[in-house]
């Protein structure tokens, strides 16, 4: 199992580059940068790239709406060879509100999209001349343009004949998509002894249409980190993301997070979380967040407590535990936990 941790991309993107950078010497096997709706993450991830040697850099996530699919490829490719080989690809269709909200693109054929996404890179990748035509044109037909667009093939050389693909998904047909053509699964508000009942059939259906070269599924999953006798207390640190999520990424009825919380068995909380986040009742939603929530997707209490609970993500499939150390000694957190591993 690697270990792995979430840049934090709401404050100075240079300053957490930074103590992620220094985290690499404590262990650390991977960074995943974040994009929403604030900084772009492949500028960031550059940055990471010169500040560090070893661990590996990912994007979490790109949706497939916001660039073109060949733009994608070119910047995992990009990132891969200004890192030396270190590129991580996180994929995702996000949602409508950011989808359309803020890069004012209709949010359609998410599942497609992704699929030829993640094929069109692979292609690219592979220096192949792409002459395809599906829901993205390479080239645009002379109907829909100038009629001067020929099938290219990548200027440069990557450095590798592919980056390894992760793919954000929730709903069961997204995650049998995943388990079927991605290298890796991203999967949030992850909860271990939960997972199998949620995810176990569209895992296996998906897997038993997986091409063999593209090995094990990976999977990255994890939460809040922290060690001692009084730690179990930065388990309500959670409560805030799990009601920005359940609540707050979505419409009623339109929210992947809450429908995986009702299906997780807190329908109820789902409710009240989501109808008082959306009436900006921010703090009452966190509060509203089930106590079992925010321990079964954290790792916080003292050390052999901690060690079962990486145990459990293990025993659930996860190959990379992504974490989040809270404290004034992140290093020897991560340190810590890397020595399970």
């Amino acid at each position: 199992m690697e270990l792995s941790m979430l840049l934090d991309y709401a404050g100075d993107p240079r300053k957490a580059a930074d103590e992620a950078a220094a985290l690499e010497e404590a262990g650390l096997d991977a960074v995943w940068v974040a994009e929403a709706w604030g900084f772009d993450s492949p500028t960031i991830m550059g940055y990471l790239a010169a500040r560090t040697e070893r661990m590996k850099i990912g994007s979490a996530i790109l949706n497939v709406y916001s660039r073109t699919p060949a733009l994608i490829a070119q910047t995992a490719a990009g990132l891969d060879a200004v890192s030396g080989g270190r590129a991580l690809l996180g994929l995702g269709a996000s949602g409508p509100q950011v989808v359309e909200g803020w890069h004012g693109k209709p949010y359609d054929r998410p599942l497609g999209r992704t699929r030829e996404t993640v094929e069109l890179c692979r292609r690219v990748w592979r220096r192949e001349t792409i002459d395809h035509h599906g829901i993205t044109h390479m080239p645009l037909p002379a109907p829909m343009g100038s009629g001067l667009g020929k099938p290219l093939k990548i200027l440069t050389r990557p450095v590798r004949p592919t980056v390894p693909v992760y793919i954000a998904s929730l709903g069961p047909a997204n995650v049998r998509m995943t388990a079927e053509i991605a290298d890796g699964w991203l999967p949030t508000l992850f909860i271990p002894e939960k997972a199998a009942a949620v995810w176990g059939g569209p895992l296996a259906e998906g897997t038993a249409k997986r091409a063999p070269e593209l090995g094990p599924l990976q999977t990255v999953a994890g939460g809040l980190l922290a060690i001692g006798e009084d730690a179990a207390a930065a388990r309500d640190l959670a409560r805030p993301q799990i009601a920005l999520y359940v609540g707050g990424m979505g419409a009623p009825g339109k929210n992947f997070y809450n429908d995986l919380a009702v299906a997780y068995g807190y329908g109820e909380a789902a409710r009240r979380i989501q109808e008082l986040y959306l009436a900006g009742r921010k703090r009452d939603a966190a509060a509203a967040v089930p106590d079992e929530f925010c321990e079964l997707m954290t790792l916080c209490g003292p050390e052999g407590y901690v060690r079962e609970r990486v145990e459990a993500f293990r025993e659930a499939g996860v190959t990379m535990l992504n974490v989040t150390p809270v404290g004034p000694e992140p290093a020897r957190l991560i340190e810590t936990v890397k020595s399970w591993l």
